[in-house]
Formats: C-alpha cells, structure tokens, sequence
C-alpha cells in the first residue's frame, strides 16, 4: 500500500459501493479513513454496525474525503451530482462505479478539471476475484489511475482500458457473473433431469466450473484447445456440443452481450 493512505467516501453505499468497502477494509485499508453515506438510516446503521465506518451526509463525505467514489445507480447520479458537484474542489479524486455514465457526464457536473476516473467491476469482489476495468477521464492522470488501481486490486484482477470500450466491458464483465450463474443453474436442473440429487448435482457443476475457470486462468491456452481436449471423436462430449450448436448457444450469447452494451448506452442516455 502507498505510503500515503487517502480518505476514501462511498458516495452512495448500497451492494457496488459495500462491495469496495468491504473490499478496502480487507486489503488493510484503516477504517478511519473510511466513509461511507446512504440514503436510509437503516442502512447507515447497518453499514457501520457491519464494518465501523462512519456513515456520513453527502456535503461531509466530499468536505472530509480525497477520493469520491461514487455508486449510486446511474439513473440517481444526476441528481447527486447537481447538489455536490459545485462543492467538488478541483483537487478531489472522483472514481464513478455508476454503469453506462462516461466520465463527461461527472465533468460537466464538476469544477473545471475535476479528475474523474471510470470503474467497472463486479460481484466476485466479495471474494476477491473481481475483474475491474479502470479508464481514465480527460482530467486524470497516471497517478490517479494508480490510486484507484490500489483500491481495486486487493479485490481481484484489474485492467486500464480506453473508456470507449467501458460499455463493453459492463455487457462482459460486469454483468458476466450472472450468465455464468444462469449456466450453472441450467445444469444443475439437467442433472436433476439425469436422475442425480440436488446437492450431488450442485457440487459435481460447481466444482466443474471453478476447474476449468482455474484451467483458463493457468494454462494459457486457448479455450478452443482446452475444449478439444474434452471431445474425443464420436463420443459424449461432442454430441452434446451438437446440441447446443443447433440451439443457437453461441449465437444466443452475442446476441444477449450485445443487448447489455446497448442498456448501459441507454443508461446513460436517460441519466441525461
């Protein structure tokens, strides 16, 4: 960790923003120099219960913070941004977890040269494996990458992408889980399907799944080569991929992240 630790604010704590709260205080991050702010004051109890931070109002957060971190839902960031943004100094750090929002929505918003950097990650955080996009906004410079990569990284993996590809990554990455978690629930319901328990089917899929994520990662070979691998000639493996070439799998899964990137475009349309 750098020698400087920053005062971090979760604009906005709901599941992205405890994600990186939680995430932070793992890393070692000091909880004194977290804060967090929400909306209900039941969350605000729940979130200081959970983790000891101090739950704060929005004018306090950006007073007392270097870093901005704003996860609110995008449809909200207009709003939010209109009562903060005039208070912003110039020399806050503003990391934007909103999805679909370019940073050019926070800049209009926030005093000339307000560094703004762009964040997607996801779920997996929760156990430190998330993958997490960081772009940089016009204002923000190789510093503030750096320190919002030190935010991110003890939560996973993390990459520097042109912001023009964020949307991309959001269809990708960012929602990624949940087609994953779709698969899986597919299967199990196959394997119920085939005569097998619930829970032997459960753990047969997921254990198959975190084998090959693992192989993916590890290997370094493509997943054409690790899928051959799998399909001897005229056997079980290859009859099932028929099936699912003839069902349109892989024309379903463009289709479906083509969809998401066109959402997070809309998004950021309507917040607007």
């Amino acid at each position: 960790m750098a020698k400087t630790v920053h005062t971090v604010a979760v604009v906005g704590a709901g599941k992205i923003g405890e994600l990186v709260l939680s995430g932070l205080l793992r890393s070692g991050w000091p909880v004194d120099r977290l804060l967090a702010t929400a909306r209900r004051p039941s969350r605000a109890e729940d979130l200081t219960a959970r983790y000891g931070v101090r739950v704060v109002d929005n004018l306090t957060a950006v007073a007392e913070a270097e870093v901005l971190a704003v996860a609110v839902k995008p449809q909200d960031a207009a709003a939010l941004l209109d009562d903060i943004g005039p208070k912003v100094p110039a020399d806050k750090l503003v990391i934007s977890l909103c999805a679909g929002l370019p940073t050019t929505f926070f800049a209009r918003r926030l005093s000339e040269g307000t560094p703004v950097v762009r964040v997607m990650t996801n779920t997996p955080a929760l156990v430190d494996q998330a993958m997490t996009a960081i772009s940089a906004g016009a204002h923000a410079t190789g510093e503030h990458l750096a320190l919002a990569e030190e935010m991110f990284s003890p939560l996973g993996a993390t990459v520097r992408v042109p912001e023009s590809q964020q949307d991309a990554v959001t269809a990708l990455s960012g929602s990624g889980p949940a087609y994953f978690y779709l698969l899986v629930e597919a299967m199990i319901d196959a394997g119920i399907l085939l005569g097998l328990p619930r829970q032997v089917a459960h753990e047969l899929i997921v254990q198959t799944a975190i084998g090959s994520a693992v192989m993916l990662r590890d290997s370094g070979e493509h997943p054409v080569k690790l899928r051959e691998a799998v399909t001897s000639p005229a056997g079980t493996t290859i009859s099932a991929i028929r099936e699912l070439e003839k069902h349109g799998v892989r024309a379903a899964l463009l289709a479906a992240l083509e969809a998401a990137r066109d959402r997070a475009r809309e998004l950021a349309t309507q917040a607007d």
